[in-house]
């Protein structure tokens, strides 16, 4: 059974930043597929950003390309998401999610395991 924890959520003002982690436990980390996806009040869940267990190749939804970046790190069994000029619109509960499929598509699958999520809120 897979376990995430993610963590570094918080207050930050407008344009600010904030690096979420994300803590995978219970299998073999390189072989899944890990993605972030976010929750606002009233609203639906929708992705925000995911990268490949195979070649690192990441994914973002275009209303955070070029603001936020995802990494991994295989060895210590992390996952990141690198947050940059934050917007009161990114305000949201924000989900790590793993996938063991090869051909994982976060925008129609939102994974097979889910995280309890972190708050993050921009204030303007």
């Amino acid at each position: 059974q897979v376990q995430l924890v993610e963590s570094g959520g918080g207050l930050v003002q407008a344009g600010g930043s904030l690096r979420l982690s994300c803590a995978f436990s219970g299998r073999t980390f390189g072989t899944y597929s890990m993605g972030w996806f976010r929750q606002a009040p009233r609203k639906d869940r929708e992705f925000v950003a995911a990268i490949s267990w195979s070649d690192g190749n990441t994914f973002y939804a275009d209303s955070v390309k070029g603001r936020f970046t995802i990494s991994r790190d295989n060895a210590d069994e992390m996952v990141y998401l690198q947050m940059n000029s934050l917007k009161p619109e990114d305000t949201a509960v924000y989900y790590c999610a793993a996938d063991a499929s090869r051909a994982w598509d976060p925008t129609k699958s939102w994974g097979d395991y889910w995280g309890r999520g972190t708050q993050v809120t921009v204030s303007t």
